[in-house]
Order: C-alpha cells, then structure tokens, then sequence
C-alpha cells in the first residue's frame, strides 16, 4: 500500500490543522483529491481507498477536521461548523499552492463540500459525495446524536472494539471480530493513561445542541444545486443508510439527472469506499476528470 506522510497546515484562527499526504503514482500529471470524513471520524477512514486513488495517479490529501484525530482541537466549539471547515480547507489549498481538487466527502464531508459550493465553487473540479444530501433522514442524525460527545469507559482495546461495534454494527452487520478491533484503531486513539479514547473533541456537538431540532433537518439544497452544476458529481449510497433514504437519494438525482450514482450493497451509513460496487463507481468517475 502506498505510504503517506505527515502534513500540517495553519487555519485561519491559528490552529494546526493535518492532513496525510498520499503522492501521486508517476505518469502524467492530474488533479489531487482533498478527502473529508464524518462527524466522529478521521483521516484514517481513507487508510484503504487514499493508496489505491494515490497509485491511480493522483495525489491525495485526507485530512483531519479541526477537533479530530492529530489537528489541534478548537478553543471556541462554535466554529464546529460546516461553514468554518469549509474556510480551514480553502486554507489548505492556498498554503499547498492548489487552485482546484477533487472533493471527496464522506457524511459531514460532503457537506463541507457543498459548503465549499457555495464559498468557492470555481475550486471544485469534481466531487464524491459518501452518503450524505443536501437534508438527512431524521433517524439516522438522531441516532447518530445519540452518541457523539457522551462519556465511554474503555479501559481496553477490547472493549473500544465492542463500542465501535455497538454504535455501528447497524451500517456493517457483515463485520467480523477483526473487523471491529481494526474499526476501534481508526475511531480511538491512546490516552495519557494508555486507555483508548475516541479521537475527538466530545464539543464538537455544542454547535448541534444549540441549533436545537433545526439541527435534526438541515436543508442545503441550494449548495447542493451550485454543487452538481457544471462539473461532474457522483453519489454513493450505503444500501441500508439511515442518514441518506432513497427518498432524498432520489430527489437529488432527479435535482441533477447527469449525476452518477452507486448503491453499495449491504452497507449502511457510511460505506468505507473500498467495497467492489463504491470503487468500480469511484475509479471510472475519476478516469474522467482532468
């Protein structure tokens, strides 16, 4: 698999973003990728489809939104918003010397990346947007709410594998014992005390919580609309997601018919991309972009 290395870069406000930085494959030169995971999630999630995009020929950076995984934690949780991780990737791009990327955003991520629509839309080349819509299914925020930012005890690293399994079997229900515990490794990191911890900042829900029931329904449609025109998008869709139903999933592809779609089997919210059906959809995608 291909290696990455360490990148960091300064956002606005002064905090020390990373990225891992996956070098293009030789051959001619094409866009890079700007990958962009979920709520709760890191730059690790990539650790399976980022080498395989890299050895394609592009460059890949899969970052870590403010708060997660090795990027600072922010002192004010208000900017815990798509707005503001929109702005710290726009700082990305500048301190990297890069006018224009390929978007590749899981759950939050895809909407950071129709936040970057509507901030900087001549930046986006292309996107991938990983089971995620311009509004979201109810149940699946709720159930997602229903976790992130509350106290875990796990002393061991069985017992953060048990906690992965348990707040997300329902979207992997084919996962095994080993599947879990390498699940555990990219959602938890090693305490101060040598016990994992989940690798985020648990304030990352005072913007939600403050939002109230308008956080449950949020509408981006018209962010979505600037998204899908004029450049090529593709969606992929979790069979069993409950954050992105058929019924949104349907109305975006009617909202943007040159849309590409995929439907990964068995999988629920969200697919991981290194399953057969997402890369025989992802690979052709990007074989069409500059």
């Amino acid at each position: 698999m291909t290696a990455f290395v360490d990148r960091h870069w300064t956002s606005a406000d002064g905090l020390r973003l990373y990225a891992r930085d996956y070098a293009a494959a030789a051959g001619p030169a094409k866009l890079p990728v700007i990958a962009i995971h979920g709520l709760t999630r890191n730059s690790a999630d990539f650790g399976a489809i980022a080498p395989l995009i890299a050895q394609s020929g592009r460059r890949v950076l899969a970052i870590d939104v403010r708060g997660r995984g090795r990027s600072d934690r922010a002192p004010d949780p208000m900017t815990y918003q798509p707005a503001t991780y929109a702005k710290d990737v726009l700082d990305l791009l500048q301190q990297a010397g890069l006018e224009r990327a390929v978007f590749l955003g899981t759950s939050m991520g895809g909407l950071i990346t129709m936040a970057l629509a509507a901030i900087r839309s001549k930046a986006i080349a292309a996107a991938i947007i990983n089971d995620v819509g311009p509004e979201v299914a109810k149940e699946g925020l709720a159930r997602i709410a229903s976790y992130t930012g509350q106290p875990v005890e796990t002393p061991t690293w069985k017992e953060a594998a048990a906690y992965a399994r348990r707040t997300s079997e329902v979207a992997f229900p084919h996962y095994t014992d080993a599947d879990w515990a390498a699940f555990a490794r990219r959602v938890f990191t090693e305490g101060p005390d040598g016990a994992p911890i989940l690798d985020y900042d648990p304030d990352i829900m005072v913007p939600i919580k403050a939002a109230g029931t308008k956080a449950l329904v949020p509408s981006l449609w018209p962010m979505f609309g600037r998204l899908a025109r004029g450049r090529p998008v593709l969606l992929v869709r979790g069979e069993t997601s409950d954050l992105l139903s058929p019924a949104i999933a349907a109305r975006m592809r009617k909202r943007a018919p040159k849309m590409d779609f995929v439907e990964v089997p068995g999988v629920g919210h969200a697919p991981m991309l290194d399953e057969p059906a997402a890369k025989a959809a992802i690979f052709p995608f990007l074989g069409e972009v500059d």
